[in-house]
């Protein structure tokens, strides 16, 4: 069940404010699925639509994060158990979580297969990648143009 929990002043800041949402893994799967092909929706725009779903300040970055990693890793594992990447019902296919990228646009390193594999399924579904400098991961070039 998600909760929505007021932080201290300290984690104010860091959290985006008094009342933030800790949302559950079922809740970011569900907003992922919802990203319709040669789109993508950045962490931040995650964070503030469940937000503003459940009437609070922000939602926690860190919760987000890993329930972002744990959906993607058990959309390779359906992957690899057979289930489609492109099903007409959402529960029928796998999570699009290569569609889901940080706030700069640039790719996550900790999804299956790091911003390789990433930017090889972005790829499949027309976007361009732009090269990675130095140790940052590489980032979508006209990425204005596919936000959700």
């Amino acid at each position: 069940m998600p909760k929505v929990i007021d932080v201290s002043v300290n984690w104010q800041k860091q959290m985006g404010g008094k009342k933030v949402l800790v949302p559950t893994p079922l809740l970011v799967d569900d907003l992922m699925r919802k990203v319709p092909k040669r789109k993508l929706i950045t962490t931040g725009q995650i964070r503030k639509q469940l937000a503003k779903k459940f009437k609070a300040d922000s939602t926690c970055p860190m919760t987000l994060g890993i329930f972002l990693r744990i959906s993607a890793e058990t959309a390779e594992e359906d992957l690899l158990n057979g289930k489609n990447m492109s099903r007409a019902r959402s529960r029928e296919r796998i999570t699009p979580y290569w569609r889901v990228v940080k706030d700069d646009v640039s790719l996550n390193p900790k999804f299956p297969g790091g911003a390789e594999a990433q930017s090889k399924r972005l790829r499949q579904e027309g976007h361009s990648i732009a090269a990675s400098k130095g140790k940052k991961p590489p980032k979508v070039k006209d990425f204005d143009k596919a936000l959700v």
